[in-house]
């Protein structure tokens, strides 16, 4: 069944088209508040389709990203009793413990570190907020540690180039299909 290379290019047709950046954005800030996609996956294309402007949407991305964030450290700080229901409707107990546990052993560098993690990042500025880091050094962090990550992603992606697209496309379908297949073992070994 190929449906990841049909994915694939549409995703691609949607990189170039000339709102792309204002959607990269509106991703890069509700993924910091509640969005479970990340942003990567319009910002790659977008970069590898446009590498001329690979630094322009990894910025886009990075100020949106810390702006959402200012929204979820907000939703953590003054209603974390509603945000709890979507923690749990969402199953993101165990990272949400696992969350608190880092910022109450490194504080603000849990912040820089989140920016690169895994775990979702709508995670960290929510619990921020619950942990009532100080506003000022969290929203530095939030914004060097996202522009690093952005920025990382889009020169490589750029690097890359519509070369790197073409292979990329042609292993369309083993990428997605192994991704979904390590997502299935991923859930029945942490359920």
């Amino acid at each position: 069944m190929n449906i990841f290379g049909a994915m694939y290019d549409k995703t691609m047709q949607w990189s170039k088209h000339r709102f792309a950046a204002f959607w990269l954005s509106f991703v890069s800030f509700i993924e910091a508040i509640f969005f479970p996609i990340p942003p990567d996956v319009m910002l790659i294309p977008m970069s590898m389709s446009k590498p001329q402007s690979a630094i322009k949407f990894a910025s886009y991305a990075a100020i949106a990203s810390a702006i959402g964030g200012v929204i979820g450290y907000s939703l953590g700080y003054y209603a974390f009793d509603f945000v709890k229901y979507y923690i749990e409707l969402w199953g993101y107990q165990g990272q949400w413990h696992k969350a608190v546990s880092w910022f109450e052993e490194w504080g603000v560098l849990v912040v820089f570190i989140a920016g690169f993690s895994p775990i979702p990042y709508k995670i960290f500025t929510i619990c921020a907020g619950v942990m009532q880091m100080a506003f000022l050094p969290f929203l530095i962090t939030a914004l060097i540690s996202r522009a690093a990550r952005f920025l990382l992603v889009a020169k490589l992606a750029a690097w890359g180039g519509e070369k790197f697209s073409a292979k990329l496309r042609q292993s369309i379908e083993i990428i997605g299909w192994s991704s979904v297949g390590l997502a299935i073992v991923v859930y029945l070994i942490l359920s």
